[in-house]
């Protein structure tokens, strides 16, 4: 097992690793639209939040030798499912043609009051 952490994401702001790596799996914590380096929340709007997000994974993803096309699962915590046709886009742009299994769930909150929280697990596996 290693624990993967990169400057390139916002540092855990609990007890917790940016991810794990077992073998051939990689499984990431939560991301939340922290700019890294300033512990601020990017835009107050899903669309730029879900973009945060997803560099912030790709960031840890990097650093793990992977990229987007590794992953193979994802979970969204979303504050409002009524934002999701919006996350959506944002999401579905930047996986591209990619299209790893993934579940959507609204919450009543999440860490620092963000909108939209997304996590993944990746694997080296062709």
């Amino acid at each position: 097992m290693k624990v993967i952490q990169t400057k390139n994401a916002p540092e855990a702001i609990g007890p917790y690793s940016q991810a794990i790596r077992t073998g051939d799996f990689l499984y990431t914590s939560g991301q939340i639209p922290l700019i890294p380096g300033t512990k601020e929340l990017k835009g107050n709007d899903i669309e730029s939040q879900t973009e945060q997000v997803l560099a912030n994974v790709k960031a840890v993803l990097e650093e793990a030798g992977l990229t987007l096309q590794n992953v193979l699962k994802t979970t969204v915590f979303m504050k409002n499912l009524g934002d999701f046709p919006r996350m959506n886009a944002v999401y579905s742009r930047i996986f591209g043609d990619h299209r790893p299994a993934r579940s959507t769930v609204e919450v009543s909150r999440l860490p620092m009051d963000s909108l939209v929280e997304i996590e993944v697990i990746a694997t080296t596996l062709k």
